[in-house]
């Protein structure tokens, strides 16, 4: 049997095992270890001590459980309650204002927490109750709440960015400043859409009676001043790392306490709120840990058997394709896999086997690791089986079901597919910033 047949039986084995609902941890790592002993006997067990060493050599990883930590905080302890109410009062005057004024919320949020999960939950026991409350079409603000949150794994300091900086061996700093003219690039063409669709049709987002409008001008300054928190909380974190100051995991610490201190001093960091946002943390973490530790040992034996290179001798020997129609292909399958893996998951699954191939081709991998990031977006929100999708469907009250969901979201996607088009158009859009900071 020739080793290209044993690589596709094993990928073929790994998405059967997906698709039955086994846990994503599980499913790859029972098909590298089956794999790895069969091909190489009892050494191969050697394979998955291999790759806990090296998941433990990995110093970066210590910044995933402090942004979300830092995440969790800042939801459990209301802190995002301010800031919505200030996005209420300055956009509740114009028609569709609460709508673009929760992606305004959603940007923020994404700056202090890097996943989309934390963004969604807020978004969901925030912005959604008050949105149906005030007489928003109930499809529209489905659309807005999951699309917004979708913007956590694009704005730095995105967590997906800082993995794919591992696998890639590319800087995270320069990656979470190729994400930021993209993140907010996205986010206008969300509030474009929504004020349009809204002016023509006033019924889906009406703005607020003259009476909730009439709040003195002294409040909307003070509220106002929510606005500074997540801003300072971002600056605190960025700018030494982006100097030079401090290192990505110093970094990470900072934005932590800075979060935990805000909490404190805003009287919202009780017991509950610490020992919930500590028990969210290990958890996530810990799924994270999982997922990458049963990668690397299903990369190891991908690599052993030259799966890299027989997929770069396929798509460009066999196929005879060109360098635009195989990083087309390569988009294409990461929607796919997104309608039933996470974004972890496929990013440790599939991108140790293309970002060889894209640096092959000729393209950036600063510039790739933003298509990555927008295509697992789109891929997270793409019916039927978008992992969002769901997630809202257990977050949103009964009247909404999931074909609303599903409806609600299509335009969304429309609008980031033109978002990604023009990435893919103007490169610059993503690697102006990190050229302007570090000179590339």
């Amino acid at each position: 049997m020739s080793y290209e047949l044993i690589a596709l039986i094993m990928f073929a084995s790994m998405m059967l095992m997906l698709m039955t609902g086994q846990r994503v941890f599980a499913a790859i790592g029972f098909v590298a270890v089956v794999a790895a002993l069969a091909l190489w006997g009892p050494g191969g067990s050697d394979l998955a001590f291999s790759a806990a060493m090296k998941l433990m050599k990995w110093y970066p990883l210590l910044t995933l459980p402090m942004f979300i930590f830092m995440g969790y905080i800042l939801s459990e302890s209301r802190l995002a309650d301010d800031l919505y109410r200030m996005f209420h009062v300055w956009m509740g005057p114009i028609n569709g204002g609460l709508a673009i004024g929760t992606i305004g919320l959603m940007v923020l949020i994404s700056a202090m927490n890097g996943l989309s999960v934390a963004g969604m939950a807020i978004g969901a026991t925030i912005a959604l109750p008050e949105l149906l409350r005030r007489g928003y079409d109930k499809q529209m603000v489905t659309g807005v709440i999951q699309a917004g949150s979708s913007l956590g794994i694009l704005v730095p300091p995105s967590v997906v960015l800082v993995l794919y900086a591992m696998i890639a061996r590319q800087p995270v700093g320069q990656l979470w400043l190729a994400g930021v003219l993209p993140g907010l690039m996205m986010a206008g063409l969300f509030v474009l859409y929504i004020a349009v669709r809204c002016r023509l049709q006033p019924h889906l987002g009406p703005a607020l009676p003259a009476d909730e409008r009439a709040v003195p001008r002294s409040e909307k300054y003070r509220l106002l001043l929510a606005g500074v928190l997540p801003v300072g909380i971002f600056a605190a974190m960025m700018v030494p790392f982006l100097n030079g100051w401090t290192s990505l995991v110093e970094s990470s610490a900072i934005g932590a306490l800075a979060a935990l201190a805000a909490a404190l001093l805003r009287g919202r960091l009780t017991r509950q709120v610490f020992e919930t946002s500590v028990r969210q943390t290990l958890a996530i973490s810990c799924m994270f840990m999982w997922i990458i530790l049963a990668a690397l040992c299903f990369g190891a034996v991908f690599d052993g058997l030259g799966a890299v290179r027989a997929i770069e001798g396929f798509f460009i020997g066999r196929l005879d394709l060109g360098p635009w129609e195989v990083l087309i292909l390569m988009q294409l399958s990461y929607l796919l896999l997104g309608t039933f893996l996470d974004d972890t998951a496929m990013l440790v699954i599939v991108a140790p086997l293309y970002v060889p191939l894209v640096k092959a081709l000729g393209f950036d991998l600063i510039w790739y690791g933003v298509l990555y990031t927008i295509t697992c977006q789109i891929a997270y929100m793409t019916p039927p089986f978008g992992y969002n999708l769901f997630l809202m469907r257990a977050m949103a009250p009964p009247d909404i079901s999931l074909g609303d969901i599903y409806r609600s979201i299509l335009p969304f996607v429309l609008v980031m597919l033109v978002a990604l088009g023009l990435v893919i158009a103007f490169p610059n859009i993503a690697l102006w910033l990190p050229g302007l900071v570090y000179g590339r």
